[in-house]
């Protein structure tokens, strides 16, 4: 399965992406790869691939080509953004900064990071240019799902949703380490703000999931309806 991108600002700056949903560690890609990819380059605090196995972060290095694509372009400039994948199609003239952040998305939830890889359930479902609420029901709703099966196969269900706060921080930790990368190698402004804005996203879910579930609340709950 491969979700395909098409990002047009005008007719000098269109780039095509297809991101294979299931991806592993290929050690061709680092023959190309630039400094910013090794993997002790702000390397995520909480990461556990060795350096003697993985001389690149695998996130990194799948990110490298729209980084370097986008370098120096305005976050603020209109693309259109063509978004297809097998069950459907999008087509939505956004922001530049709104078009990155949900590619960079669906390539770092898909990469071979086994802290990513958590997302890769949430990539398989990709939502281009998903709000936050929108962000936050699908990542609650999956979880869910995910304990509804392990109580139905007797083990530890998890309703209070702890270890979504746990997964989200654990993966905060790898946005501000690829918000380094990222930063040390970008004068442009695009790749910045859209990796802020991913993250900002991502961090919500850890600080503040109460006040996520309390506006996902009206979507799932039927007027006049009994929580019971």
């Amino acid at each position: 399965m491969a979700i395909e991108y098409q990002i047009r600002l005008d007719d000098e700056h269109e780039f095509s992406y297809r991101i294979e949903l299931d991806r592993q560690y290929d050690p061709e890609q680092t023959r190309q790869a630039a400094k910013w990819t090794r993997l002790e380059h702000q390397q995520c605090s909480n990461c556990p691939l060795s350096r003697d196995q993985y001389s690149h972060c695998p996130a990194a290095l799948d990110l490298q080509g729209v980084i370097e694509d986008f370098h120096g372009l305005p976050a603020f400039q209109k693309a259109l953004v063509w978004v297809r994948m097998p069950e459907r199609e999008y087509r939505k003239q956004v922001s530049l900064e709104e078009g990155v952040r949900s590619l960079l998305g669906v390539i770092m939830a898909t990469s071979a990071c086994p802290r990513l890889a958590r997302l890769k359930p949430m990539a398989q479902q990709h939502l281009p240019f998903a709000s936050q609420q929108e962000f936050a029901l699908r990542a609650v709703s999956l979880y869910l799902t995910r304990q509804y099966f392990n109580f139905r196969e007797q083990r530890h269900a998890d309703w209070e949703l702890k270890g979504l706060v746990r997964l989200f921080q654990q993966l905060q930790l790898v946005n501000q380490a690829f918000w380094q990368r990222i930063h040390d190698t970008c004068n442009g402004d695009s790749n910045l703000k859209a990796f802020l804005t991913f993250f900002s996203m991502a961090s919500s879910m850890s600080y503040s999931l109460e006040t996520q579930l309390q506006k996902i609340r009206p979507l799932v709950m039927s007027a006049g309806e009994s929580c019971d």
